[in-house]
């Protein structure tokens, strides 16, 4: 099966039915383990991205948060929230099928405060001087939930079977 293929035809038919054009196909050991096209205009939830809906359904069917031994198929390079949840599933490889530029004639995905273009170094830049207005209040009580975890988790740091670079 072409897999690439399947994504740009599961995108097709998402904006055939009013959707935006972006989808997702996630394949382990030859075979199709999740797809979704995105679901934005669909849900009015702003995270329902392909890949974010894709990689859900995918771990929850392995029971697992990680994506080991997948090839995830994306239609168009991924937007900063959907890198990060495939840098955070761990998959083996990830193929996206159309770059900023080739699409950017066609659709702009610019929002009130970053524009893709701009959005890597803003994201970059200490929280402080970042467009979205953020502020930080330290309460000790918030640091106190990682103590509990680590005692929950018999002094272990790490979630249990992460895969890791060391």
């Amino acid at each position: 099966m072409d897999f690439a293929q399947r994504a740009i035809d599961l995108a097709r038919q998402n904006v055939a039915e009013g959707g935006r054009p972006f989808a997702t196909v996630i394949v382990k050991n030859g075979e199709i383990l999740a797809e979704s096209p995105n679901k934005v205009a669909q849900t009015n939830d702003p995270t329902a991205h392909a890949e974010i809906l894709a990689i859900r359904e995918a771990c929850a069917k392995l029971g697992t948060e990680h994506l080991t031994g997948t090839t995830i198929y994306v239609l168009a390079h991924p937007c900063p929230m959907c890198l990060g949840s495939l840098y955070y599933c761990s998959p083996d490889e990830v193929v996206f099928l159309t770059t900023r530029d080739a699409y950017e004639p066609y659709y702009v995905d610019d929002r009130k405060h970053f524009e893709l273009d701009s959005f890597y170094a803003e994201f970059a830049k200490p929280w402080n001087e970042r467009r979205l207005p953020m502020r930080h209040e330290s309460r000790e009580d918030a640091v106190e939930v990682y103590r509990f975890w680590r005692e929950r988790e018999s002094g272990e740091r790490r979630v249990a079977d992460t895969p890791t670079t060391v």
